[in-house]
């Protein structure tokens, strides 16, 4: 049985893949939909294609991962595509975050999609894809984010080793990173719509733009995917700092 694995697939940019993966995937026996909300997954499933299985699960909590890692077991599944969506962060300078909220943006940000990486990998072959969900955030420290900022950092450091490390498996690894985009995120993250910068407002994607990207150029084997041209150019500045660096290290 071929399946496709989505987190954080209730609202925002994995519900944005779900809706694409389910017209794409010809050849997926399963979508496998992962969320806390179990009635948003439901209302999803309702509208898709291809057979879908909401699974509620918190993964924060290690005993719902190991769980899921029990009914992975006993499935018979192949892993066609892994989408690691689920994340979460708050914008605010850090000695005003509480502890709770600090710890909810590494465990899911950065254990959780480590540890979901980990225990789908055994059931992934030849040609699976796996597409981590960092941000453009990744590139520089940012002020007034720096746990959500660092956290994402993490994730695009460990998609392009992971990629670099599955590429003999012919497992292929793109690692996401969108600036701004117009999801409930931004809700959730900022207080109040003020809080935004100017330039964020304007570098501002839709999810329709970010997954499309993103499918694409998993496709055509890019281990990043950078959708918009502000977010290209940072990407690129940064690069080639650090490749000025390295000569002189």
């Amino acid at each position: 049985m071929n399946i496709a694995i989505i987190t954080g697939a209730s609202s925002g940019m994995g519900l944005e893949f779900a809706y694409r993966l389910d017209s794409l995937l010809k050849k997926t026996d399963e979508i496998w939909l992962l969320a806390r909300r179990k009635e948003k997954l439901n209302e999803l499933a309702a509208q898709m294609q291809t057979k879908t299985r909401a699974i509620a699960i918190d993964l924060t909590s290690e005993k719902e991962l190991a769980q899921f890692a029990e009914v992975l077991s006993i499935s018979d599944a192949r892993i066609s595509v892994l989408v690691n969506c689920a994340g979460t962060g708050k914008y605010g300078p850090f000695p005003t975050l509480d502890k709770n909220t600090c710890t909810e943006m590494l465990r899911l940000n950065v254990f959780a999609l480590t540890e979901m990486t980990r225990i789908c990998l055994p059931y992934m072959r030849k040609g699976s894809r796996i597409i981590e969900l960092a941000s453009g955030a990744a590139f520089l420290p940012q002020t007034d984010f720096a746990v959500y900022a660092a956290s994402k950092a993490y994730v695009y450091s460990f998609g392009r080793a992971l990629a670099k490390e599955l590429q003999e498996r012919g497992i292929h690894v793109t690692t996401v990173c969108p600036g701004p985009v117009d999801t409930p995120f931004l809700n959730h993250a900022y207080d109040s719509p003020a809080s935004m910068t100017g330039l964020k407002k304007l570098t501002m994607e839709t999810t329709k733009r970010v997954v499309e990207t993103a499918l694409r150029d998993s496709l055509k084997g890019k281990t990043v995917s950078v959708c918009g041209l502000p977010m290209k150019f940072l990407y690129l500045a940064t690069q080639s700092v650090q490749n000025m660096m390295q000569i002189f290290m």
